[in-house]
């Protein structure tokens, strides 16, 4: 699916793999489906991988935005790597990189 999103688990850290495009469609699935894998594991951590991303509006700022949020509130991080010159030119645009770590892979994400 071209949508779909991949969720990976490393110990306490779950690990996003984002489709091409995150837009208004297909956020509120991964705001249920994070919510629900956070509810069932301790998740300390998570790191979003956007390498497959192109696209991203203002849903996908606000899903990265929550996830902070309901991360920080608990005493956890997050991160993301992999975003290419279009997505970060955007992240940049919503303050994310002073919010969350950027890193060029996912070793140096999970080593961060």
């Amino acid at each position: 699916m071209e949508d779909a999103f991949i969720y990976e688990a490393d110990g306490q850290t779950l690990i996003i793999h984002l489709p091409r495009e995150l837009d208004h469609h297909n956020c509120k699935r991964l705001q249920y489906e994070t919510d629900h894998l956070m509810a069932e594991n301790y998740i300390s951590r998570i790191i979003f991988d956007f390498t497959k991303t192109q696209f991203m509006d203002s849903s996908g700022i606000g899903i990265l935005l929550n996830r902070y949020k309901q991360m920080g509130s608990g005493g956890g991080k997050t991160a993301f790597y992999g975003a290419g010159a279009q997505v970060m030119r955007v992240l940049k645009i919503a303050g994310i990189p002073g919010l969350m770590e950027p890193f060029e892979t996912k070793e140096s994400a999970l080593l961060g």
